[in-house]
């Protein structure tokens, strides 16, 4: 059975930090924590923090802003860490609530009511909880399921989780078990993120996505086909984040660096390009489109170089921002929920016909490309 990206939807949270914040309140951590180790500094046992600029941050990522939940605590430097409390277990979860809000906005652009979803699946690089699922959260306080009741759950692929889902959820369509999956992407990136590291500080921020994959024979007028997709996981431990439950049996490691993100970014460069560039050249061509039929595609957000090279390896030619958009410049890198803003905010133009991809990559190595055209 065919299957179509009917909608999709996006939450954003109100506040935006800019490149210009961020650092004035990494400077003023790093000038104290100098200041308060300069006996160690002077005696060559500890090394000086270094200092970031705006000039910085944009040139090594592309990135000029970004949306997070938890502003103020960010730039305190004397917390330099998001601040979000925990809830109760009777009120719904972080994670739940912003995926519920991009769930929401993509369903009305269908006009698809909670109980026609038969499955939900929420699919992100950081989970909330080990369990129960926040995918059966976001089905109870959706609705869905209609009389069946339907099923939910969650899966992590990190950067690729949304390629990953929408995969899943065409299997799952394929094999009778659901004419219509909802896959939320809640990425709460500003969590994982060290704010006290020169090189990554400025890496990524908070949204939600929402994709809406449903048997073409429900489908409403100008759904996606997809038409192809392929995926690729490759291990590496360029990209890592060492947080987990075990952490609580090996207290000696609490605390330290690898329990955010850490990521060695020239070799995830140097590596991830020919990786991605290959894996959407060999999924064209087993769908039998030509580069010439592309007339966009929407790449995983996490660096304006490597999209820009990405898409040159593929296309055989410099392209514009037209063919590959960016919207990390407003949201930084917002891992698996990035590829589809680009998608949510740069398709109105298409015409039935028209055919694009959406690709995503990062941790693990994974990837994931999605081939999809305009009905």
């Amino acid at each position: 059975m065919t299957s179509v990206i009917s909608a999709t939807g996006l939450w954003t949270p109100k506040d935006s930090i800019s490149n210009e914040e961020l650092v004035v309140a990494f400077n003023a951590w790093s000038n104290k924590w100098n200041a308060e180790h300069s006996d160690a500094i002077a005696a060559g046992t500890k090394e000086a923090k270094p200092l970031s600029s705006a000039e910085f941050v944009e040139k090594a990522s592309g990135i000029k802003s970004r949306y997070v939940i938890s502003k103020a605590p960010i730039l305190n430097p004397d917390i330099m860490a998001p601040r979000i409390p925990e809830r109760p277990n009777d009120e719904i979860s972080i994670l739940a609530e912003i995926s519920v809000a991009a769930a929401k906005d993509a369903l009305a652009k269908t006009g698809r009511q909670p109980e026609d979803i038969d499955a939900v699946i929420v699919a992100c690089s950081n989970l909330q909880r080990a369990y129960p699922a926040i995918a059966i959260e976001v089905q109870d306080a959706l609705g869905t399921g209609g009389k069946t009741g339907g099923f939910a759950f969650d899966m992590n692929v990190a950067c690729s989780s949304a390629t990953f889902g929408i995969e899943t959820a065409r299997g799952l369509i394929a094999g009778g078990q659901a004419k219509s999956v909802l896959v939320c992407n809640p990425e709460m990136c500003s969590a994982h993120l060290n704010f006290k590291d020169r090189d990554s500080h400025f890496i990524f921020g908070d949204v939600a996505t929402a994709i809406l994959v449903e048997a073409d024979s429900i489908a409403p007028a100008g759904a996606w086909k997809i038409l192809g997709s392929k995926l690729a996981t490759q291990f590496s431990n360029n990209i890592r984040n060492n947080f987990g439950f075990l952490n609580n049996a090996a207290p000696e490691g609490i605390g330290n660096d690898d329990k955010l993100f850490i990521q060695n970014g020239r070799k995830v460069f140097k590596e991830v390009v020919p990786l991605v560039a290959s894996l959407i050249t060999e999924e064209l061509d087993n769908s039998g489109i030509s580069t010439n039929q592309i007339k966009r595609m929407w790449l995983h957000q996490a660096n304006l170089s490597m999209n820009t090279l990405i898409a040159k390896k593929v296309m055989g030619k410099d392209v514009d921002m037209d063919m590959a958009p960016v919207v990390l410049d407003e949201y930084a890198n917002t891992s698996s929920a990035g590829s589809i803003i680009a998608f949510d905010k740069h398709s109105d133009d298409f015409e039935a016909g028209d055919t694009g991809l959406i690709c995503s990559f990062g941790a693990g190595y994974s990837a994931g490309v999605v081939v999809v055209r305009k009905t």
